[in-house]
């Protein structure tokens, strides 16, 4: 069980992820909106940009579709004026204002029922020349528009300004706006749902793991007090009797080298976990016959199960060279050789086997001794793992190395 703190910790770590998952997916979905908005705005506004731009390329071109200062004195328009004029005049939604010097409608007659219903409102910006711009008429009506200066037949500077009723697109991008906005809100929400649980998930093997380091620096603590105690007390009792001869003092010299190797063996599994988190463990491969490496290793292991009358049966059948690296191999092999005397009772057997299959070598090590449970198998491999804690703790075991057995596969 978690101290509070720990607890506190976890809490502050899962809402600051919480926190930072959700600015990533609502920047990532606002930009996505205003994307999708602005893609959505251009195609719309398409139709009526390309329109606004052919009239101002053809005026530009001299084909001035607008009746002329000259025609209002009573000049006819030339035959080909009025071809063009028809030519220009095709879109019935775009409007032609012609503005004199000072921004005053000169053509009011042409543009009869806009001018009647809006008159001045219609606004103008003579600085506003060849680019296309909005506005608004009577806080009703949207069109956009386009101002191009030009000069009528006496050589007077006049401006056209082209307008474009845009009220259906600008109610289509309004109804679009309100549900992006609606969709962005609700995306919001789900996105800080998201967020929780994508942190949730993503802390819970962190939090697992960190229960189990925690038990298992608990645990360690306790199995490095005892010996150090013993070490401890025992070096005492020596200095107390100095001038007892070590003959007298052979047992507890014995229990205290004891201890001592069981304080040096633990060293030596954290230090190799701690390399193993850093990936700095490299193989050293080399060129060795595994049946005979396996008999010279495991030749010490054998007289130990004899002396706890366990049998030891050795099954090699791989009759060639491999490519290993001998001290990793080695140090496997004194986990599993380790558990499998440790988890026996006398009379049990212990099997040691090397074989071929499907192009692998297989090493396997196998017992009669009280086994592991299938939840247990689930676990095996995990770190610091201990099925059954309690008699973890009898024979030594801290979670560090394979509990009972295992199949190792190294490619020939």
């Amino acid at each position: 069980m978690m101290i509070v703190n720990e607890e506190k910790i976890i809490r502050k770590q899962l809402i600051k992820n919480m926190l930072y998952n959700f600015l990533i997916l609502t920047i990532i979905f606002m930009l996505f909106g205003i994307l999708m908005f602005h893609t959505l705005q251009a195609f719309v506004y398409e139709s009526s940009n390309r329109e606004l731009n052919f009239v101002k390329e053809k005026m530009e071109e001299g084909k001035n579709p607008i009746i002329r200062k000259g025609n209002e004195k009573g000049l006819e328009q030339p035959k080909e004026k009025r071809l063009e004029m028809v030519e220009l005049q095709l879109n019935p939604r775009v409007i032609y204002v012609v503005r004199d010097e000072q921004g005053n409608i000169k053509n009011t007659d042409k543009i009869g029922r806009i001018y009647d219903e809006f008159g001045e409102s219609i606004s103008f910006d003579k600085t506003k020349l060849n680019s296309i711009y909005e506005m608004q008429i009577n806080n009703r009506y949207y069109y956009r528009g386009i101002n191009i200066r030009t000069t009528n037949e006496l050589g007077e500077t006049q401006y056209v300004q082209l307008l474009i009723n845009v009220d259906s697109e600008k109610m289509m991008m309004d109804n679009y706006l309100k549900i992006l906005m609606i969709g962005i809100g609700i995306t919001i929400m789900l996105s800080l749902i998201a967020s929780y649980m994508i942190s949730k998930r993503a802390l819970e093997p962190i939090v697992e793991n960190w229960k189990k380091q925690t038990e298992f620096v608990q645990n360690a603590s306790h199995e490095l007090r005892t010996p150090l105690t013993i070490i401890q007390t025992k070096q005492e009792l020596l200095l107390q009797e100095p001038n007892k001869k070590i003959i007298d003092k052979s047992e507890d010299i014995m229990l205290t080298l004891n201890e001592a190797k069981r304080l040096s063996k633990m060293t030596k599994d954290l230090m190799l976990l701690a390399r193993a988190d850093v990936e700095q463990i490299d193989l050293a491969k080399e060129e060795v016959d595994l049946d005979e490496f396996m008999q010279e290793m495991i030749a010490p292991y054998k007289d130990f199960a004899k002396m706890e009358k366990k049998k030891v049966i050795l099954d090699f059948n791989w009759n060639e060279t491999i490519a290993i690296d001998k001290n990793k191999i080695h140090q496997v092999m004194v986990i599993l050789l380790d558990n499998a005397i440790k988890y026996t009772k006398p009379n049990d057997t212990i099997t040691i086997q090397t074989k071929r299959k499907e192009g692998k070598c297989i090493i396997e090590v196998s017992d009669t001794g009280i086994g592991i449970s299938e939840e247990g198998l689930r676990h095996v491999f995990e770190r610091f793992y201990r099925e059954d804690k309690a008699r973890s703790r009898k024979t030594g075991g801290t979670g560090l190395r394979i509990i009972h057995c295992t199949i190792s596969s190294f490619s020939s």
